[in-house]
Parts: structure tokens; sequence; C-alpha cells
């Protein structure tokens, strides 16, 4: 094998160069993956745009978490894995030793390790995520079928702690690539979707992915009192706000009905404050939730979901391009264009 690798690296505010970097070392535990598919996020263009990420990314350094690829070099004490075998690897394991882990909030961890580096064509994986947060790809299933699990965690920890149940209005506000998933989920859990987005473009998958009714939020002079009279004039049973924005945090809360449950998934700038009207809360019981990341139960969760073709990659990728051609596709996701996921193929 060579020593050098191509890879995408971060070495500030929208500079980003792909140029050779020498390919990871691996220790006793850890695996070396060669990236066959790494797809875009919505984060990993706040960290293009930001030029770090305060958890996750210190300049410079090679970034991008979602991925599936071959191993091609194990170290001495992995057991559970072998070379050539389609593997699919987190972007985090917890400790399970922790205050929150031991309480089942794995996503809490106080010592989570995060691993990046996924726009390259090699990634080395820790041996944490090796043991904790690693798997095989189901036979039939794509490379990039494989690389949605990571989001779709997210989204369906989410849902699951809204008590999203069978025959609810659900109303997701937001539908970039973390939005479609949220009405994909909720159909196929049999919920009523109402999808609120403002481009066309959205809208249209949106209903393609089963939303039952689509609601313009350019167009409509109200989507609040839209999703109420949908709804019979008492709202959504859960709403999931997926955009990150203040206003549209407090929207939400005013779409539900009495008992409601809205989940705030998309995360506000920083320092970001809102306003929630107490008797609302109060005499309404209004359930008021936020979501983060993912556990290990969720990542297998998601590739049985995966498995069964539930969420497929055609739905949520609409283009392939090479490393080399990193820089622009950042910046052209920069742009807000209305692109899905693109996936970077090493």
């Amino acid at each position: 094998m060579n020593t050098q690798m191509l890879a995408a690296v971060l070495y500030g505010k929208e500079h980003l160069q792909v140029e050779p970097v020498a390919i990871p070392t691996i220790g006793e535990g850890d695996v070396l993956v060669r990236v066959r598919a790494a797809l875009t996020c919505g984060t990993d263009v706040k960290v293009f745009r930001r030029g770090y990420h305060a958890r996750m990314i210190i300049p410079p350094a090679v970034f991008g978490h979602e991925l599936a690829g071959d191993v091609v070099e194990m170290g001495g004490q992995v057991t559970k894995f072998h070379v050539g075998q389609r593997v699919v690897a987190a972007n985090s394991a917890p400790c399970q030793e922790c205050f929150y882990c031991r309480r089942g909030h794995e996503n809490l961890c106080e010592d989570l390790l995060f691993n990046n580096g996924a726009y390259a064509e090699y990634i080395r994986i820790p041996a944490r995520i090796v043991e904790r947060n690693m798997y095989e790809i189901p036979a039939d299933a794509s490379y990039q079928d494989a690389a949605l699990i990571e989001p779709l965690a997210c989204v369906l920890k989410a849902v699951e702690e809204t008590g999203l149940r069978e025959g609810d209005n659900v109303a997701v506000i937001g539908l970039g690539p973390i939005g479609l998933m949220f009405v994909r989920l909720a159909k196929s859990l049999g919920a009523r979707v109402i999808a609120l987005g403002r481009r066309k473009s959205q809208l249209s998958r949106a209903a393609a992915l089963g939303a039952a009714e689509v609601i313009s939020t350019t167009e409509s002079p109200d989507a609040v009192d839209v999703v109420r009279g949908l709804t019979g004039g008492r709202g959504a049973d859960v709403a999931f706000e997926a955009v990150g924005k203040p206003h549209t945090w407090e929207q939400s809360v005013h779409m539900l009905r009495k008992g409601g449950t809205v989940n705030f998934f998309g995360g506000c700038p920083s320092e970001s404050r809102i306003s929630l009207d107490t008797s609302l809360l109060h005499y309404s019981e209004i359930s008021c939730k936020a979501s983060f990341h993912h556990t290990p139960a969720h990542i297998r969760k998601s590739l049985e979901l995966v498995r069964r073709k539930i969420v497929t990659a055609r739905d949520f990728v609409n283009r392939e391009e090479p490393l080399t051609n990193m820089l622009e596709v950042m910046r052209d996701l920069m742009s807000h264009n209305g692109h899905l996921k693109t996936a970077i193929i090493p």
C-alpha cells in the first residue's frame, strides 16, 4: 500500500484543500477503512463555513463523518471483522461508564469519542468505535445506503422520544435531508404527515416520501393556521422543527394540539434565545423536547431500516462527485440551491 492518500483538509473558514496526506496508522484495536462513499451533511457545511467545530474539528484537519467502505487493515486485537469486509462506522462511541452512559443517555457521554476524516481515500476507525459502533453492511445495501445510518439514527432517536403513534398528525418544519427523513419515518409508522418547506422541489420530495399535505411557507401567510385547519382546528399531535431558527422553534409550539409534543431538532446559532407562552405550555400541557446526536442502539436500528429498504440513498442522495471536487461541492451546498446529499466517491 502507498503511504500517501488524497484527503480534503480544512485549514479554516471556507479554506479547504484536497491534497496528499499520510495514510493513517492504526493501533492494535483500530481498523483502516478504504472509503467507498462519504455523504455530505449540513453539519459539515457549517464546519466549512465557520472553519472549525468546537467539539469535533480543530484545523488543519480532514473532516466528514458519514461513510461506508471496506476493511483494508486491522490491528492485532481486532477479531470481529476481516479484511475485505464491507463496513459502516458511526462517527462516535460512548464510554459506557460515565454518569450519563449509566443512565441510558449515551449521546450525552462525558467522554464521547468523535471521529472525522471521511472525505479521504482512507480513514482510521478508533478501537472504541470498532468495538461498539461499527457494523457489517447488509448484503443488499449499497455503500451510499449504509452511509445514511448516522443522520438516520439521530432522526430515529428524536422520533422515538416524542412517542409518535400510528394515526398521529405530524408537522415537519424544514425539508432538507433531515426533514425529509422525518417525513419518511413518520409515514412508515403510520402517521399523517404535514410537511412545511420553502422550495417547490422540497415539497415535491416530501410528497413522494409520503407527506399527505405539503405547505409552502413562502406562500402561506400563516403556517400555524394552515396546520390547525388541516387537523380539525386542534393542531398536530407531534411537531418536528428541522430548520434551526428561533422563529421556527417558537412557531412549532403553536402548531400543536393540547397535550402535543414538539421536538426541537434543528440547532440554532450559538447564543440564540426564544420566547415561550407559559400559559400555553401550562394549560395545554405542551411537551417540549430537544434531541442531540445518537446512541449505538439507534445506529443499529437505523441499519435495520436500511436493510429493510425503508430508507434508501435514492431518496436522499441526488448526485455523486469525486473527492477532487470537494471545494466546489461545499461552496455549492452553501448556496442553498436545494441539493440533497452529495456522495463523495474517493
